[in-house]
This record gives structure tokens, C-alpha cells and sequence, in this order.
């Protein structure tokens, strides 16, 4: 797989960015500032329908512009497809393929598939439980498209359960309970518990699968540390089978995962009620990083932390490559973080790609090995040198 052109419109600081693409490696260089970053953000953002940078689509969106366009052409298995997105702030985005509209912008995910590493990546290490769910989700996306809907079903059930919860409690100065809501909330968590079976179990598998790739590339990228290990704890606690999430092990039963989720749902509906909050389920669960016996965060030095986030972005390239074909390698301004030995493992990596775009403030931070097409990224413009 490797994208044959790029054209931005009114998205972030470009106005208009045309580049003719090849595969093997495409280094763009220019000082910070000028917008190398907000390319390959733009990609990201057609494989993933998300930023690495920010929460929302508005920032996306050029000063002063109502919208921004992404376009991009695909060359997957000799079949070309372009793809094009809408970004409307406020607005539903739009998706077009081949210029035929589609139903949802999630019909696309799947045509464009990246790996992304950027000095962002620090916080899957450093950062709260919520930065490693949504690298897993994330993940878990590219894998395979159709858990896109799988996490927005069950973000919607949750917003819905959480409302109800907080309807259902004992109101303020009442002491009383809506028995209403009451009666209505086993059928949410009947909802709740068939949607994030589905997350869940995907999560265990895809951790089973990922902890050895992540483990294989830290000891490559710094052989003389302590060896990590990768794990998925999840809020059903002991009630959770021991071998689900780990290399080797069984893979998660969905209808045993529901009817965990729903009595632990039952065994937790004072404390819920209390709190107005559902406390059992994926969005409270967690990746844990481990190195050498103790946890990552908190305990890796800075070098330590930067060689995990390297491990869990070429575990999840490996992974990806050996299950559909490669996707499109994007390395963000992260040569000049890292040391001889980092920076030579990852060069080996890239340099084996189907196709590998870089940025670098300048030319001495890309390593030789991705000698590739050069562009000049400068005062608006970007021009293959």
C-alpha cells in the first residue's frame, strides 16, 4: 500500500498543498512551524478519522476558511481509489470515494491504513489510561474497520446509561429514587454490556497478538534495558479469565464477556447510583506498561519512555504488515529525540517499508538509509527538491 498524492485545502495553516508521492521514502524538510507536521496529519486523518494533535476537527480548519478538504489517491494491490473528506467544523464531514459519496465517513477506514510516530507519542507512556484505550482502539481500527462502529455504539450507550444513572439516583434534597428510570435501567445495561463485550474482547485479542511484536522491538531498540511487558487490565477484575489478553492464550468469548459485564453491572448499581456514573466496562480499563517488574509510567527514565512509544508504534507496524499487506509508515519530527542506537533501529525499520514519509527540521537529523524524493516545506509552499 502507498499513497500516490496528497492534496490539502484550507486544512490547518496550508491553503492549497499538492505533493506526487512514490513509495520508498519521502523526507520532508523545513524549519518548525512551516507546516511539515500538518501533512502528515492530514493523512492520519484519512486512515484514522481522527488528529494525533487535538480532540476536535476545529482547529483542522484554516483561519477564516468554513471548511477543509483532504484528498488523497491509494495504490493498494495494483487498484488505485482516491478518497476525499469534507472537515466541517460543527457540521457532519463528508466522504467521497472514487467522487461517489459514501453513507457514513467511516465507510472509508480501511482504504488508507498508517502507522504513526511522533513526539505526541510520549504520553502513551507518560499519560493517563485514556491516551493507551484510544492507541488500542485506534489500532483495533485499522485491524479491522468495523470496529469504528463498535466504539461509537458504545459511546452513545454509555453517554445514554450515564444520563439515566444520574435520573435514577437519589435526588438532592429528596433522598427519593425515580423508579422509573429505575425499571428502564437493566434493559442499558443489557446495551452496555452486548456493545462493550464487543470492544473488549477485540481489545484482549489485539493485546494477546500485539505483546510480542511490542516486546521484540523494545529489546531491538535498547538491548541493554530491562525487558517490558504489555497487558490489558480490565474493571471486571478477578472475575476476568486469566489467559484472555495474554500471548498465547485463549481468545475472548463475547457472550461470556457479556454476562460478565451485566452481573458486574448488577453488583455495582448502589455505588453507580451513588455517583451517577457507570463504573464497570472498556472506558475504564486499562493498558498496562511494564518494565522490567515495575510500571512504565512513573518508573521509565526519559529514554526508557521514548524506546516503549517506539516499541508500541513498530509492534502495531509489524502486526499490521503481517495480517493485510504494509500500511504507509509516517515519522514525525522524532530522528532529532532519538540516539544512535534508537535512531538506527527505526531507520532499519523505515527503510524496509513499502512506503515511509519523514519530517525533519533538517536534512543531517534523516538518516542516510532514507535516501528517498526530497521536499522543501517553506513560506506556504512545498516543492520537491
Amino acid at each position: 500500500m502507498y499513497l500516490r498524492h496528497l492534496q490539502v485545502t484550507d486544512f490547518r495553516s496550508w491553503e492549497l498543498a499538492d505533493l506526487a508521492l512514490t513509495p520508498g521514502a519521502t523526507v520532508l524538510v523545513g524549519q518548525n512551524g512551516r507546516g511539515k507536521t500538518n501533512l502528515l496529519e492530514a493523512i492520519g486523518y484519512v486512515a484514522t478519522l481522527s488528529s494525533h494533535r487535538v480532540s476536535s476537527d476545529l482547529p483542522l480548519v484554516r483561519h477564516g476558511a468554513e471548511r477543509a478538504l483532504v484528498r488523497v489517491a491509494v495504490v493498494n494491490d495494483d487498484r488505485e481509489l482516491t478518497v476525499e473528506l469534507e472537515i466541517t467544523p460543527g457540521k457532519a464531514n463528508r466522504a467521497r470515494i472514487n467522487r461517489g459519496s459514501v453513507g457514513k465517513p467511516r465507510d472509508i477506514l480501511g482504504i488508507l491504513r498508517t502507522v504513526l510516530f511522533s513526539p505526541e507519542d510520549l504520553a502513551l507512556v507518560r499519560g493517563d489510561p485514556g491516551e493507551r484505550r484510544r492507541f488500542l482502539d485506534e489500532l483495533l481500527v485499522l485491524r479491522a474497520p468495523r470496529y469504528a462502529g463498535v466504539r461509537a455504539d458504545y459511546e452513545k450507550v454509555l453517554k445514554q446509561r450515564n444520563a439515566l444513572l444520574k435520573t435514577a439516583g437519589k435526588r438532592k434534597g429528596t433522598g427519593r429514587e425515580d423508579p422509573y428510570a429505575l425499571s428502564t435501567l437493566e434493559v442499558w445495561d443489557g446495551h452496555l454490556a452486548a456493545s462493550g463485550a464487543q470492544l473488549l474482547a477485540a481489545r484482549l485479542n489485539l493485546v494477546a497478538d500485539l505483546a510480542p511484536y511490542t516486546a521484540a522491538a523494545y529489546a531491538g531498540v535498547a538491548p541493554d534495558s530491562r525487558p517490558t511487558k504489555i497487558s490489558y487490565r480490565s474493571s471486571l477484575g478477578e472475575a476476568l479469565p486469566k489467559d484472555y489478553g495474554v500471548p498465547n492464550g485463549e481468545r475472548a468469548d463475547i457472550q461470556k464477556l457479556t454476562d460478565l459485564l451485566i452481573q458486574a453491572m448488577a453488583d455495582s448499581r448502589k455505588v453507580e447510583l451513588e455517583r451517577g456514573v457507570s463504573m464497570v466496562g472498556p472506558h475504564r480499563d486499562e493498558l498496562e506498561l511494564v518494565l522490567g517488574e515495575a510500571p512504565a509510567k512513573g518508573y521509565a527514565s526519559h529514554g526508557e519512555s521514548w524506546s516503549f512509544a517506539l516499541a508500541l508504534r513498530l509492534g502495531s507496524y509489524e502486526l499490521l504488515r503481517g495480517e493485510a499487506g504494509e500500511p504507509v509508515l509516517l515519522l514525525d519530527d522524532v530522528f532529532a529525540e532519538l540516539d544512535r542506537r534508537r535512531r538506527s533501529r527505526l531507520a532499519e525499520v523505515a527503510a524496509s517499508a513499502e512506503q515511509v514519509l519523514v519530517t525533519a527540521a533538517v536534512e543531517e537529523d534523516v538518516p542516510a538509509e532514507l535516501a528517498g524524493s526530497r521536499f522543501s516545506v517553506a513560506d506556504g509552499e512545498v516543492n520537491r527538491v
